[in-house]
């Protein structure tokens, strides 16, 4: 018996996978399923347990993946965002450093009480913050596949061990060397537990359907299958959504938020953060549907949220206490103010500082409300489950432990 942050798992008994399927919305499994072109996911559909579930707000990489590693919301482990305005020292920060977690991992429980844990992500931005305590696992990153070491990643030769090279981190090739990774460590080290996180690359570019879409989630699949053949209890879900933010004119549909509160207040006088950045910037720009905003001293914040949210493109805006309740966030992580766009539209802070010439297809991201609802799939049949529950995609590990081994 494991507990951890307040819940309570069963040990593994045999191994288990879950996978982070970044950007996932629901639509690429159903209409990589209705093609044809995944079988593993059209038979775990039909036969295993297949839900729809609620990621964390803001829907971006970092705290959903960090959710799903403690299963519990942003409140509790503290990661908000990929990026942060840091109060104390007056700076704007990337979230990737250990010491903004405020509750230990499952995985690194799971490691510390003498189980096997393995953890491979696309992205090294997020590598330190899932393996942050899991000692005598295996962590590593598609993207830092090159520079592996016994002492840090538990693990090395994965190039030699797969015939690949490094992939592009702007590429499907990233997340396939995920997925290869994940198969030949379940045959050779044969973890308890492993961790896949993938990145959105694919989703930013490809709309559900599409021949580019549909081409990655049967890659994915193939994988997903050898590892149901390996004996493992798979679980896969998605850190959010994934919506088109265009205009008519497939232009990006943005409000420069940072030029709109300038203009209101005054040069600089309010800051606009938005946790969608990170390192990787060249297919979203930095643009997604969630910022906070830091108002200066003296400003009414009730009146400056009601003109914020008349604008048009904006679904809705909430105070900094009304927010960390409604999104479950760290209060003392967010700014004055939360704001979330509609479907269809992006966040910017001011058109001046967004670099829109890496987009060579319309614009797709996410970050809010519309890009909540996940896949969270299961390849056993649990027919005992609360349809009517509000399923996370935090829960995944509860359904593959709790549940699905047993099943």
């Amino acid at each position: 018996m494991i507990h951890v942050n307040g819940k309570r798992y069963d040990a593994p008994r045999r191994p288990v996978v879950v996978v982070c399927v970044d950007g996932c919305e629901p639509d690429y499994v159903a209409q990589a399923i209705a093609h044809g072109r995944t079988p593993w996911l059209e038979r775990t559909v039909r036969h295993g347990t297949a839900l729809v579930a609620d990621c964390v707000i803001p829907s971006f990489t970092n705290p959903n993946n960090l959710s799903i590693v403690t299963g519990v919301p942003p409140s509790v482990h503290g990661i908000c965002g990929n990026y942060l305005y840091d109060t104390a020292s007056g700076t704007e920060v990337m979230m990737n450093d250990p010491k903004w977690l405020r509750a230990p991992t499952l995985l690194a429980t799971l490691a510390e009480a003498g189980h096997r844990v393995a953890v491979v992500t696309a992205k090294d931005k997020l590598r330190r913050l899932l393996g942050h305590g899991m000692k005598g696992g295996i962590c590593f990153s598609s993207e830092k596949a090159d520079t592996l070491t016994l002492q840090e990643h538990g693990v090395t030769g994965m190039l030699e061990r797969l015939a690949r090279p490094v992939p592009s981190v702007y590429s499907a090739d990233l997340s396939e060397f995920v997925f290869a990774a994940g198969v030949e460590l379940m045959r050779q080290e044969r973890p308890d537990v492993m961790y896949l996180s993938t990145t959105d690359y694919i989703q930013h570019k490809h709309a559900p359907g599409t021949p580019g879409a549909d081409d990655f989630y049967r890659m994915m699949d193939t994988y997903l299958g050898q590892l149901e053949a390996l004996g493992c209890v798979v679980a896969l879900t998605a850190d959010h959504g994934m919506n088109a933010k265009t205009g008519l004119d497939a232009r990006p549909d943005v409000v420069y938020l940072q030029d709109v509160l300038d203009a209101w207040l005054g040069t600089a006088a309010a800051r606009v953060i938005l946790p969608i950045t990170d390192p990787y910037v060249v297919h979203h720009g930095a643009l997604g549907s969630f910022a906070t905003v830091y108002l200066p001293a003296g400003a009414d914040r009730r009146v400056v949220a009601d003109r914020v949210a008349g604008l048009r493109g904006i679904e809705g805006v909430w105070t900094r206490e009304a927010a960390a309740e409604r999104f479950e966030l760290p209060a003392d992580r967010i700014g004055d103010l939360v704001v979330v766009s509609e479907r269809s539209t992006v966040i910017g802070t001011a058109a001046s500082r967004h670099d829109l010439s890496g987009l060579d297809a319309p614009l797709r991201s996410h970050g809010g409300i519309s890009e909540q609802r996940v896949p969270l799939i299961v390849n056993r049949a649990l027919p005992c489950l609360d349809r009517q529950r509000r399923w996370r995609n935090f829960d995944a590990f509860e359904l593959v432990l709790n549940h699905a081994q047993h099943a």
